[in-house]
């Protein structure tokens, strides 16, 4: 089995962590830079990243997430926010920042601009929210899969009123509303969870060849 399946076995979703364990720096710059390259729409990444460490944020923060204990005994807790609305102005600083970081001559994009712009216009609000808040979720899956290779502990959470989070973290004033949420830390010894076997789909149950 590689090592990539093997971390992807040992990994599950943490239900207790262990609130004297911290995720080193280096560890955290690794896991930021993983979700940084995380693939999405159009390159976009509409969305921000909330990494919280301040305790008492995040004791307010449980409160809003029905009191779980993840939000507060994990190592880090980080909030995936997309964007609430999506405009011209998104797609100019993407291609103004492909431009640069290419070293491509002004107007070289021009026409990518144009097919991005001509897509996302027609859209309904409602349809772009749905849109950028699915980009969340590859970030995420980026997150998970990068701290199993670091032996890191993720627990995915939709469990939480996002209201309430998008108001203590004043994400409103940020044309931003939580998704998802993530607490990333190391499991606790009395995490009974850890040792259910994982339970899955057979590949005959779930693959379809055509």
């Amino acid at each position: 089995m590689s090592s990539f399946l093997e971390k992807q076995n040992w990994r599950y979703s943490t239900k207790k962590f262990d609130a004297t364990k911290k995720v080193s720096e280096a560890d955290l710059n690794f896991l930021k830079e993983a979700v940084r390259l995380s693939v999405s729409s159009y390159g976009l990444q509409l969305y921000k990243i909330l990494i919280v460490e301040n305790p008492e944020v995040r004791l307010t923060l449980q409160a809003a997430a029905y009191g779980q204990s993840q939000i507060v005994d994990a190592s880090h807790l980080i909030v995936f926010a997309s964007q609430t609305t999506v405009g011209d102005e998104d797609v100019n600083k993407y291609i103004s920042n492909a431009t640069n970081t290419r070293g491509l001559p002004t107007g070289a994009l021009d026409g990518y601009s144009d097919y991005m712009k001509n897509a996302l216009n027609p859209m309904s609000e409602e349809a772009k929210k749905i849109w950028t808040e699915k980009q969340t979720y590859l970030a995420l899956g980026n997150l998970i899969n990068a701290a199993a290779e670091l032996k890191i502990d993720v627990c995915p959470m939709e469990g939480y009123d996002a209201t309430q989070f998008n108001k203590i973290l004043g994400l409103d004033k940020l044309n931003l509303t939580g998704t998802v949420v993530a607490t990333v830390g190391y499991r606790h010894i009395e995490d009974d969870t850890q040792h259910y076997k994982k339970v899955r789909k057979s590949n005959e149950e779930l693959f379809i060849t055509i």
